[in-house]
């Protein structure tokens, strides 16, 4: 069974004791949240859809934590003017498990 759920405006495809990196929820470390906004339920023979959403439906899940991606360099530069400019990123991300998935599916 697996649902897809809506974190921040992005929709994320969430099974039962699986880890997903989401955009930083501003969590800490530890907390029990529940995703309220439920698109899709499947089981894989039926599939129970929201109109946008799924009424009653909900997906309990636990922070494990804040952490940082891979750093990314941007580097710009126009040719012949001596202009260059190097600087680095590192996105944020909440680590989160999926414990429950709340939602029946219609046969």
């Amino acid at each position: 069974m697996y649902a897809i759920v809506d974190i921040n405006n992005k929709q994320y495809k969430v099974e039962e004791g699986r880890y997903i990196e989401v955009d930083l929820m501003g969590q800490e470390t530890g907390a029990k949240i529940t995703l309220d906004r439920v698109l899709m339920v499947t089981d894989g023979k039926s599939v129970n859809l929201g109109k946008p959403v799924i009424a009653g439906a909900s997906v309990s899940a636990e922070v494990l934590g804040n952490i940082k991606d891979k750093k990314v360099i941007v580097y710009k530069m126009r040719p012949k003017k001596g202009y260059r400019r190097k600087q680095g990123h590192r996105q944020n991300f909440t680590k989160i498990k999926i414990e429950k998935i709340n939602a029946s599916v219609k046969a």
